[in-house]
């Protein structure tokens, strides 16, 4: 069985949007629903670890040439 191809962070966040939606429609059947559901949380996951891993990437990049990090908070960034 070959592997299922990694979807791309804006990928996943796409499909995560339809996934929401087709939830808050609320019409579809319990399987359906879960599976839906399980998907989602799956695609949660993989965008968490993406922005985890972006954000301590920018942190590096912020290190002084000193070697002292000038890590600032990233709130009010938007995702």
């Amino acid at each position: 069985m070959p592997a299922k191809k990694q979807l791309t962070f804006e990928q996943s966040m796409a499909r995560l949007e339809e996934i929401v939606t087709a939830l808050e429609k609320g019409d579809a059947p319990l399987e359906e629903a879960l599976a839906l559901f399980e998907e989602g949380t799956g695609l949660m996951k993989q965008c968490s670890a993406a922005l985890d891993k972006a954000e301590q990437k920018v942190a590096k990049l912020l290190k002084g040439s000193d070697s002292g990090a000038l890590e600032e908070p990233m709130e009010g960034m938007e995702v």
